[in-house]
Formats: C-alpha cells, sequence, structure tokens
C-alpha cells in the first residue's frame, strides 16, 4: 500500500510539473515570422503574458524615408501622443491568460505597420515554435504567424 502511495504522490508531482512548464513555455525572446523584429513574452506577477519588441533588424528608418537615420518610432499609433514613443520597447502583446493545451487566449496584438489593435491568441506549437493568430471579431477570420524561440547559439 505504501508503494501505491508512493507513486500516486510521485505521479501527481510529475503532473503538477508538466502543468507548470505549460503555462511558462511561451515567456522568452521570439522571431517574428518575417525575421525583422524579436519580440520578449514576459509572465507578470498575476500570471499575464506580455510582450515587448527588443529588437529590429533595421531600427533606423532608410535613407528613403523622411526620417532617415532617425529610430522608428510608433508614428502609425492613433493616439497622436504616442507616435513619438520608439518601437524597441514598444508593447505588442497584452494580456494574454492560459487556457488549455498550451494556448493562451483574451489578449490583443498591436501592429505599429497600420496602428491597429487586433484580438489574439497564442499556441506553443512545441519549445522552438509559437504560432500568433491576429483576428477580428472571431478567431476564424485572422491571419497565423509563426515565431520561432529565439536563441544566440543557433
Amino acid at each position: 500500500m505504501r508503494f501505491f502511495w508512493s507513486c500516486l504522490l510521485v505521479t501527481m508531482g510529475l503532473v503538477g510539473l508538466t502543468c507548470a512548464a505549460e503555462v511558462t513555455g511561451a515567456e522568452g525572446v521570439w522571431t517574428v515570422g518575417s525575421g525583422d523584429a524579436r519580440v520578449e513574452i514576459l509572465r507578470e506577477s498575476d500570471g499575464v503574458l506580455n510582450g515587448r519588441i527588443v529588437w529590429l533588424r533595421m531600427p533606423l528608418y532608410d535613407d528613403k524615408d523622411a526620417e532617415a537615420g532617425q529610430p522608428k518610432h510608433d508614428r502609425n499609433n492613433p493616439d497622436v501622443a504616442r507616435q513619438g514613443d520608439p518601437l524597441i520597447g514598444l508593447a505588442l502583446l497584452r494580456n494574454f491568460r492560459y487556457d488549455e493545451d498550451n494556448v493562451w487566449k483574451g489578449g490583443t496584438i498591436y501592429d505599429p505597420k497600420n496602428g491597429k489593435t487586433y484580438k489574439c491568441k497564442l499556441k506553443l506549437v512545441d519549445n522552438e515554435h509559437l504560432d500568433v493568430r491576429g483576428f477580428i471579431g472571431i478567431s476564424l477570420l485572422g491571419r497565423t504567424e509563426t515565431w520561432t524561440r529565439f536563441s544566440e547559439t543557433k
């Protein structure tokens, strides 16, 4: 009988570890599908996941732009007061809560290219790939982009 209880406790402990790994699996630095930016996803103290841009392949406006040589900023933001905010450090993902099966829901994604915010869900496909689905209204009306976990050693 003692063996049964020991096995049960060990199994419960392993299940608890698996669940904890799933809940934190989306944390880290991710390279967006185009490879032009990296987003760091962090878990806040209340368990919510948020993400911000931490790297841009081209952090400055190019020679064809009126602001050539200047750091890129959120110039398409509908809030004029926020249009000067730098893109590096910009909050891109907000308020994601773990649902189940490596999926986080209830959050939004901001697109600095057009200044619009969309509903979004995140799905950890495996330890190296995160599907980011932005949508309007229902999830069927949207687009999925696969992000790759960034590693200095790759």
